[in-house]
């Protein structure tokens, strides 16, 4: 398991998906923005050329040659992915703590960069991971559909709750006015979108497991 890590780690995509995080992060900057389209571009770059790469490069097939189990294929391809996902995230919070720095008087109609936001943005990614895992890996080489299927999904969460954001009053005033320093409810929020994320992570790589066990090599 861990040298397939080591593999995805090294070879799974070109150096520059690492580099991506820390340019799209910089979006943080602009005051105002719709922030959710920062990790969103993981769903919109990086995986299709994850995903893109696999299949040209007949990874599944070269990996299935080596003495590892199929179980461990999966866990090393899906740890890969989640680690790319905390990436973008990490380098997205390390850049919006900075706007929150440089504009501390902006007014906000989309979503602040605040630690709840960014539980907002565990739930999104979590229900991509519950899209995509389980469609991907009923081949393991078709990637097309999981890929629109998933970021469609993320799409409509990112979507509706900026909506809801705007529409509701107290989801506005908590995110964007006064309630933004409202530090415990905030901190409740990002826990619950962690908790949330490792649960229908999880919940996809056994699914992502089941159907690749059918799949024939």
């Amino acid at each position: 398991m861990y040298n397939l890590l080591m593999k995805e780690l090294r070879i799974g995509v070109h150096p520059f998906f690492y580099v991506l995080p820390f340019l799209t992060g910089a979006l943080m900057l602009i005051p105002g923005w719709l922030y959710f389209f920062v990790t969103l571009y993981f769903c919109f770059i990086t995986i299709p050329n994850l995903l893109g790469g696999y299949k040209s490069q007949n990874d599944i097939m070269f990996a299935s040659m080596m003495p590892v189990t199929k179980q461990d294929i999966v866990k090393a391809k899906v740890s890969f992915i989640v680690l790319l996902e905390l990436l973008h995230i990490g380098t997205a919070v390390l850049y919006g703590l900075i706007s929150v720095h440089l504009y501390p008087d902006v007014s906000y109609l989309f979503f602040a960069p605040t630690i709840g936001f960014w539980g907002l943005c565990f739930v999104m990614l979590a229900i991509f991971n519950i899209v995509l895992l389980p469609m991907y890996f009923r081949t393991a080489y078709k990637y097309g559909a999981a890929t629109i299927a998933a970021t469609t999904a993320a799409l409509m969460f990112a979507g509706g709750a900026e909506w809801i954001g705007i529409q509701n009053a107290y989801v506005f005033d908590l995110f964007k006015g006064e309630g933004m320093n409202q530090l415990a409810i905030h901190s409740l929020i990002l826990l619950a979108g962690i908790a949330v994320f490792a649960l229908l992570t999880t919940i996809a790589y056994h699914i992502a497991i089941k159907r690749f066990l059918k799949v024939e090599m």
